[in-house]
């Protein structure tokens, strides 16, 4: 049985439809980030889990049980937002142990699960520390640790690291991620952020509109892409317009860069994605084609190239230490079909 369960969700605020028709499945110890734009649902998803708003309709059930009507605070739930809202004029471990105090817990208990979070987020020595003088990873873990102190039967984070810069983020998630998996979190990981996702989480449900596009792990997230939006959502960049045909036990794409064999029971016109990884620069490939370099631009661990190739500029990601010539040369490259290109749904 999944801890979490949400049936069939709808919620419009006036003319706009929020969430329309989302469900998914939450198991216990999993870590499940909703991925997606500003404004495809995901914080209204969020506040009705929590009890904060209402569905029009559907259903949200723990351990198979309707949750619907009970009130936020008795949910069990914890909610962590990005702006972390820890309180000013109390110190860090104060912070940490206001869950604990409304649960009118004996003080020697207080303390020593203060001192356990403070462990678990590598703030051993800071409880009189002034949370106005924190960093903002410093702050991060102190409101995780508060969130964490009165032991959540699940835990949901909203953007909890949007407010940090870049390195910073690579540093805390991997750090969360360990913390939740250490203490086997159930966990609803909210962000509009796809590397932040594919770091933390086990599940990752990419939603779009009000509704769920796709859920998977990343791995096969990122190898095969629902539809178009998912892929684009991704950072895949290539796509191209094709006529598919059966030719004996394999299907020929017609494309604008040329025709290949797909192992696909597709037909008809369809769209192809290409996935800007598989370029071979050895002539390995199966399928091989020529075409003119038009921009570099070096991005730390890989250098971006676009191609064009019959006037279709595509997108490659290759090693820096990969030998290119000059932008304006005409390169020769190769893919192998089945792992470069996939067919998306229309």
């Amino acid at each position: 049985m999944p801890a979490l369960a949400v049936t069939n969700l709808h919620k419009s605020f006036g003319a706009t439809a929020a969430l329309n028709g989302v469900s998914f499945t939450v198991f216990h110890s999993e870590i499940l980030a909703v991925l997606g734009p500003s404004g495809c649902g995901k914080s209204t998803l969020l506040n009705i889990i929590a009890g904060l708003e209402k569905p029009d309709r559907g259903e949200v059930l723990w351990e198979g049980k309707s949750i619907q009507g009970i009130p936020p605070h008795r949910r069990e739930f914890g909610l962590m937002f990005q702006d972390l809202a820890l309180f000013p004029h109390l110190n860090v471990y104060d912070n940490i142990a206001f869950g604990l105090n409304l649960k009118n817990l004996p003080a020697a208990d207080i303390k020593e699960r203060v001192q356990e979070m403070l462990a678990l987020v590598h703030l051993e020595g800071y409880e009189k520390r002034d949370v106005n003088t924190l960093s903002g990873g410093e702050a991060q873990r102190v409101a995780l640790a508060r969130c964490l102190a009165p032991k959540p039967r699940f835990l949901m984070l909203d953007e909890p690291l949007g407010a940090l810069d870049r390195n910073l983020r690579e540093l805390l998630w991997l750090e969360l991620r360990q913390i939740l998996k250490e203490i086997r979190q159930t966990t609803l990981y909210v962000t509009h952020d796809q590397q932040e996702a594919f770091g933390l989480a086990d599940r990752i449900a990419v939603m779009n509109a009000g509704k769920i596009e796709q859920i998977d792990v990343p791995l096969a997230l990122n190898r095969r892409p629902a539809n178009r939006f998912v892929a684009q959502f991704l950072g895949l960049p290539n796509f191209l317009q094709g006529t598919a045909t059966r030719s004996g036990k394999q299907t020929l794409v017609e494309t604008a860069i040329g025709i290949f064999p797909l192992s696909t029971t597709a037909s008809g016109k369809v769209t192809v994605l290409m996935r800007p990884d598989a370029l071979r620069l050895d002539g390995s490939g199966s399928f091989r084609f020529s075409g003119k370099i038009i921009e570099r631009v070096f991005q730390g661990a890989v250098c971006k190239v676009v191609i064009e190739v019959n006037f279709t500029p595509l997108t490659f990601h290759v090693l820096p230490s990969s030998p290119l010539p000059e932008d304006g040369s005409l390169l020769l490259f190769s893919v192998n079909p089945d792992e470069a290109f996939q067919i998306l749904p229309s």
